[in-house]
């Protein structure tokens, strides 16, 4: 079989992140709230997966007033499934999207030493995982790889 990965134009960043984000959100028929920007906007600062209580205190801290990681944690599912957000499974926690536009499985390397989380593409990988489910009769919606181990920096 022969090696493909899954390459993107444009990661986006700053504005063009929260633009990004907006519009794949608005183009899953969901609405881009002030509560909602604000959630995202505190996810995209972090550079490793955050939590949903790491980003209900950043946006209690930059709103002044406390928010609640229930609300938190539905929003992150509305990012979820509009591709605008990505859960790490296995640290039940969430990354900010750089390409929503973008529908495909991912790959994540996880450093079990200081959480640093990478973001692979290789289509031929994740279209195996769906081609053994569906050979086993099972209908795979959303395959969730994750790979557990040390980063460069740790190993």
């Amino acid at each position: 079989m022969a090696h493909h990965s899954h390459h993107h134009h444009e990661l986006h960043d700053g504005k063009a992140l929260v633009s990004a984000a907006q519009t794949a959100l608005e183009a899953s028929g969901e609405q881009w709230t002030k509560m909602r920007a604000a959630v995202f906007d505190a996810l995209a600062t972090f550079e490793r997966p955050a939590s949903a209580y790491d980003i209900a205190e950043a946006v209690s801290n930059a709103q002044e007033r406390r928010v609640a990681a229930n609300s938190v944690y539905r929003i992150l599912d509305l990012f979820t499934a509009a591709n605008v957000a990505r859960r790490i499974e296995s640290a039940n926690a969430y990354l900010a999207n750089r390409h929503p536009e973008c529908l495909h499985d991912c790959i994540f390397l996880v450093c079990d030493a200081c959480g640093e989380t990478t973001h692979l593409d290789d289509d031929s990988l994740t279209e195996g995982v769906r081609a053994a489910a569906k050979k086993k009769g099972f209908n795979p919606e959303r395959p969730v790889i994750e790979v557990r181990g040390l980063c460069s920096a740790c190993s």
